[in-house]
C-alpha cells in the first residue's frame, strides 16, 4: 500500500473513531498530549468486550490458567533484577536541525517535523550519534523526592506474575503445567510513539505466563501457538491479513529461547499484533538469585526440583483493539452512495443490537421501548428512532453495530419484526424470544 493511501486510510479511521465515539485525543481541549488516547463510549465498550473474550477463552474456558491483577508500582529492585533498569533502552539520535528525536534503528519509518513527505535520512539534517535512552516512567514514592523514593511504572505486566508464583501456586494448589493471567496498564517512554494507538505510552497488556518443566518446551510452546491464532481466527480476523514472523538470531532476547510474533497487515505495513517466546527459566531464576526464595518446583514426574521454564503470549490490548478497528472497515457503494462499514464481531461490537419503530406513531415506538428493555437485560443494545430508517441503518453499520431491529404495522398484529444483518444485508422476521437466542448464538456462541 502506497504511503498516501496508508495515510488516507488511517486519517479516515481516526475521524470515524472520534465521530462515532470510539477514540479520542487525550485531553483534547487544551491541545492534547501526544501520542496519548481516550476511548470515548463505543471504545470503553470494545476494549472491555475484547478484554473480556480474551480473559475468557485464557481463564474461564481453561482449569490450567489462573488470574492475577498485580499493583503497577513494584519494588523497584524487581526492575533492577529483571534487567530493565539498566537495558531497557532504544538507541536515540537527534536531528540538530530541525530538533526532532528518532529511534536510530526505525529511521525509515520516521518523518521529519520541518518535512513530512522524508525521512530523517532523506531530508538532509545533521543527526547525532546514536545513544542509549531507557524507557522507563521513573516517580517517586512517599513526601520525599529522591533517589531513596524512586519507584517505577511498570513497563511489563510480565514482572507481576513472576513475582507473585509462589503465591499463586500455593494457593491454588496448581501443579505444573500452569499459567497465570493478567491484564493491565504498562508505560514506556516510547521515543517515537504513532500509528495511531499502536504505540503509545500508556498501553494495556494481556499477558499469559505458562510454566513448565524444561523438557516439555517445545511442546508447550508450539501448542501455545496454536492456541493464539485460533483466538484471532474467533474474533473474526481476516486471516490473509495474519502471519508469523519467527525472531532471528539477531532479534531474539538474550534470555530467549524462541520467539515468534503475530503479524497483521496494518494500512502502514506489517507489525506485530502478539508475541509468543520461550523465556527459558531467567526470570524465576533471576528473582531466586536476587531474593534468596526457592522458586524451584518439584515434580514427582522427573523426581527433582527445578526452575519452571516458562512459555509466554503476550498481546496489546490496544493493538488488538486497532486491529479489529482496520480489519473491520470497509467502503462500498449502495444505492448510488458511498457507504462507511465497520464489520466488527458480534462477540465484541459495542452494541450487539439497535432497535428502531418504523414510525414514531400507531403504538410504534411503545412496542420498541418494550423490545428494547428485553434485549437490555442480557446484551448492550441502542435505541433510535430519529430519521429515515435507511439513515439509522447507515448510522448503526458506521458504529460498528450488525444487526438492526425493526417494528412496524406486522409487528403489531402478529410479534414478528424484522431483523437484518449488516454484513449480508438479508432481513428475516422473528419474534422477541426468537431474536434473544440469535443473538446469544451469535455473541456468546
Amino acid at each position: 500500500m502506497s504511503d498516501k493511501k496508508a495515510n488516507d486510510t488511517m486519517e479516515k479511521l481516526v475521524s470515524l473513531c472520534k465521530r462515532r465515539g470510539y477514540v479520542f485525543p487525550s485531553s483534547e481541549i487544551y491541545g492534547g498530549l501526544g501520542s496519548c488516547w481516550d476511548y470515548g463510549p463505543l471504545g470503553a465498550e470494545l476494549k472491555r468486550n475484547i478484554k473480556t473474550y480474551w480473559w475468557d477463552a485464557m481463564t474461564n474456558r481453561r482449569d490450567d490458567v489462573e488470574g492475577l491483577d498485580a499493583a503497577i508500582l513494584m519494588h523497584p529492585q524487581v526492575w533492577v533484577t529483571s534487567g530493565h533498569v539498566a537495558n531497557f533502552t532504544d538507541p536515540l539520535i537527534d536531528c540538530k536541525t530541525c530538533k526532532g528525536r528518532f529511534r536510530a534503528d526505525k529511521l525509515a519509518e520516521c518523518r521529519c517535523p520541518i518535512k513530512p513527505s522524508k525521512t530523517p535520512l532523506e531530508c538532509g539534517g545533521e543527526l547525532t550519534e546514536a545513544r542509549k535512552f531507557n524507557l522507563m516512567f521513573k516517580t517517586f514514592m512517599g513526601p520525599v523526592e529522591d533517589e531513596t523514593a524512586v519507584v517505577y511504572m511498570r513497563p511489563e505486566t510480565a514482572q507481576g506474575i513472576y513475582v507473585n508464583f509462589l503465591n499463586v501456586k500455593n494457593s491454588s494448589r496448581q501443579k505444573i503445567p500452569f499459567g497465570i493471567a493478567q491484564i493491565g496498564k504498562a508505560f514506556r517512554n516510547e521515543i517515537t510513539p504513532g500509528n495511531f494507538i499502536f504505540r503509545t505510552r500508556e498501553f494495556e497488556q494481556m499477558e499469559m505466563q505458562f510454566f513448565i518443566h524444561p523438557s516439555e518446551d517445545d511442546k508447550w510452546f508450539e501448542y501455545w501457538r496454536e492456541e493464539r491464532w485460533k483466538w484471532y481466527q474467533g474474533l473474526g480476523i481476516k486471516m490473509d491479513k495474519l502471519r508469523w514472523h519467527q525472531h532471528g538470531k539477531d532479534e531474539l532476547a538474550h534470555y530467549a529461547k524462541a520467539a515468534f510474533d503475530i503479524e497483521y497487515e496494518y494500512p502502514f505495513g506489517w507489525s506485530e499484533l502478539e508475541g509468543v517466546h520461550n523465556r527459558t527459566d531467567f526470570d524465576l531464576g533471576r528473582h531466586q538469585e536476587a531474593t534468596k526464595k526457592d522458586l524451584r518446583y518439584f515434580d514427582e514426574r522427573f523426581t527433582e526440583k527445578f526452575v519452571p521454564y516458562i512459555i509466554e503470549t503476550s498481546a496489546g490490548c490496544d493493538r488488538t483493539l486497532l486491529t479489529v478497528l482496520v480489519d473491520g472497515y470497509d467502503e462500498i457503494e449502495v444505492n448510488g452512495e458511498q457507504r462507511v462499514f465497520l464489520r466488527l464481531s458480534p462477540k465484541i461490537a459495542p452494541i450487539k443490537a439497535a432497535i428502531f419503530p418504523l414510525v414514531k406513531k400507531d403504538g410504534m415506538p411503545e412496542y420498541a421501548n418494550k423490545v428494547y428493555n428485553d434485549l437490555r437485560r442480557k446484551f448492550k443494545v441502542f435505541y433510535d428512532e430519529s430519521g429515515a430508517v435507511g439513515r439509522r441503518y447507515a448510522r448503526m453499520d458506521e458504529a460498528g453495530c450488525p444487526y438492526c431491529i425493526t417494528i412496524d404495522g406486522d409487528t403489531l398484529k402478529d410479534d414478528t419484526m424484522t431483523l437484518r444483518d449488516r454484513d449480508t444485508m438479508q432481513q428475516s422476521r422473528l419474534k422477541v424470544g426468537e431474536i434473544i437466542a440469535f443473538l446469544d448464538e451469535k455473541v456468546n456462541g
